[in-house]
C-alpha cells in the first residue's frame, strides 16, 4: 500500500522525466502494450527500502509565453497540492535560471517539504556548481546525474525521511469502491445517489488523505464503503477543466479500493482522457466496473444501449472483462443496477482457485492449442499454482520463460475467465522457469 505522494517539478529540460524512469526503475519494466492504454503515463508506483510511494511527473514550467504553459502551470498547481513531498529539479550545466526562481515562487507559496536537486552533475569535479543553488533558499541541494544515476540513492533516502507516516484505514468485512473520471461526469451525484438510496448508512469518516472521504454504508446485509474525492482547494489558479490530470486527484482513493468506477459522460461520449484517468487504476490492477452516467440525456432508439457498449470496447479494448452498466444519478435510475456488477467484480477480484483444477485448465489448454515455437523454442508449462487474490494471481513454472509468446498468454488468461467465470478482474500470470 502506497504511503504518500512525491510530485516532481521545474523548468524544461532539466531530466525530471529521466528522474522519473529512474526512481519507478524496475517497476516499470513490465509494460503494458495492450490496445487502446494512453502511454504518456504521468503517475506510477514506485519503492524504496520497502515503503511505496506514487510518484507524478509534471511538465516544464518556464517563463516565457510557452505552448500550453496555462495547462502544464495549472497542472504543476494540482501536483503541488496533492503531494506530500516535491522534488524541484534544476540543471548544474548552466545554472540558476529565471524558470527555475519561477518554480521557487511557485513552492514558497505551499507548505510542503521541498527536496532541491541539481542534476547534470555527471563527475566530482562538477560537485561545486551546486553551491549556486543555495540562492534560491530552498536548503541544502542534493547533486545528482538521472544519465549515470549518480544520487538517485542519496535523493530516495531523502524522499522516504519525508514521506509521512500514515496508517491506511482498512475494512476488513467490506467492499470498498471509489468513482474516478474527469470532471463534471457526474461522479459526486452518483454517490450521492448510492448514499442517498440506501437506507442505512454507518458515518462518515475522513480517509488516509487530505482530500478523501470514507463512506461506509449496508445494502443488503452487506457491508461497503465508497471512497470519495473532495476535490482540490482553490488555492492559487488551479484549472478545473485540465481533465488530463483528474487521475491525480484519484491515486489514493484507487490505491484503497477494491473495485474502481470508471464514470463516463454519456452526452459527450468517450473522450481520450477516460483512459488518462482509468490507467492508473488499470495498472494498479484493481477490479474495474464502468458506468455510463447521464443515458437519460441521450437521445435512444432500441440500438443505442449496444452501440455505447461497442464503442467502449473498441476505445477500452484493454478492459474488456469490465462490465458496462448505464445509469442516471440524476433521475437515480438504474443505480441499483451497479451493486450486483460490484460484488460479482469483487468476488472475482478475491477469488482463490483449487490448485488441481487449475493444472487441469492449463494442461487442457495446451492439448486444445498447443504452445508455437517462439524465439528459438517452444514453452512448455509444467505446474500452475495461485499466488495471492487481489487480484488472482497465478504462477506457471515453464521450461523458458522467453518461449512464452504475449498472445498465448493471453489466450491462457481467456480460458481462466471464461472457466472460473472471473469478471470485472484483472488476471496476473507470472512465469517462473523450473530449476
Amino acid at each position: 500500500m502506497a504511503s504518500g505522494i512525491v510530485a516532481i517539478v521545474g523548468s524544461p529540460n532539466v531530466g525530471k522525466s529521466t528522474l522519473f524512469n529512474r526512481i519507478v526503475g524496475e517497476r516499470q519494466a513490465i509494460v503494458h502494450d495492450e490496445a487502446g492504454v494512453t502511454r504518456d503515463r504521468l503517475y506510477a508506483k514506485a519503492e524504496w527500502l520497502t515503503r511505496e510511494f506514487q510518484i507524478i511527473d509534471t511538465g516544464g514550467v518556464e517563463v516565457a509565453s510557452a505552448p500550453f504553459q496555462v495547462q502544464i502551470r495549472a497542472q504543476v498547481e494540482i501536483a503541488i497540492e496533492e503531494a506530500d513531498v516535491i522534488v524541484f529539479v534544476t540543471d548544474g550545466k548552466i545554472g540558476v535560471t529565471p524558470d527555475d526562481r519561477l518554480v521557487t515562487k511557485m513552492l514558497h507559496k505551499s507548505s510542503k517539504p521541498v527536496i532541491l536537486v541539481v542534476n547534470k552533475i555527471d563527475d566530482i569535479s562538477k560537485v561545486d556548481d551546486v553551491h549556486e543553488f543555495y540562492a534560491l533558499g530552498i536548503g541544502d541541494p542534493i547533486a545528482i546525474s538521472t544519465a549515470h544515476g549518480i544520487g538517485i540513492g542519496d535523493l530516495l533516502d531523502r524522499i522516504v525521511k519525508l514521506l509521512p507516516d500514515r496508517k491506511v484505514k482498512t475494512y476488513e468485512d467490506a467492499i470498498c469502491f471509489s468513482l474516478i473520471g474527469r470532471p463534471n461526469v457526474g461522479k459526486s451525484s452518483l454517490t450521492n445517489a448510492i448514499l442517498n438510496q440506501e437506507r442505512v448508512i454507518v458515518s462518515s469518516i475522513e480517509g488516509t488523505t487530505r482530500d478523501s472521504i470514507d463512506t461506509p454504508f449496508k445494502r443488503d446485509d452487506k457491508e461497503y464503503v465508497v471512497i470519495d474525492t473532495a476535490g482540490l482547494k482553490k488555492r492559487g489558479k488551479i484549472y478545473e477543466s485540465v481533465d488530463k490530470y483528474a487521475a491525480i486527484r484519484a491515486l489514493s482513493a484507487i490505491e484503497r479500493s477494491d473495485v474502481v468506477l470508471l464514470v463516463i459522460d454519456a452526452e459527450e461520449g468517450i473522450n481520450q482522457q477516460d483512459k488518462h484517468v482509468v490507467g492508473y487504476a488499470f495498472e494498479a490492477s484493481k477490479a474495474i466496473i464502468i458506468v455510463v452516467n447521464k443515458w437519460d440525456l441521450v437521445a435512444k432508439d432500441e440500438h443505442a444501449m449496444a452501440d455505447f457498449t461497442k464503442k467502449i470496447r473498441e476505445e477500452f479494448k484493454f478492459l474488456d472483462y469490465a462490465p458496462i452498466v448505464f445509469v442516471s444519478a440524476k433521475n437515480r435510475s438504474r443505480i441499483g443496477n451497479i451493486f450486483p456488477e460490484i460484488d460479482v467484480a469483487y468476488n472475482s477480484y478475491t477469488s482463490r482457485l483449487s490448485t488441481s483444477i487449475l493444472n487441469e485448465i492449463i494442461q487442457d489448454a495446451q492439448i486444445m492449442n498447443p504452445t508455437p515455437e517462439f524465439n528459438g523454442g517452444r514453452l512448455k508449462i509444467y505446474y500452475a499454482n495461485q499466488a495471492t487474490i487481489k487480484p488472482p494471481t497465478f504462477v506457471l513454472f515453464v521450461n523458458n520463460q522467453n518461449y512464452m509468446h504475449f498472445s498465448y498468454l493471453r489466450y491462457l488468461e481467456n480460458r481462466l475467465r471464461e472457466t472460473f467465470e472471473l469478471k470485472g478482474s484483472p488476471i496476473k500470470l507470472i512465469l517462473r522457469e523450473r530449476k
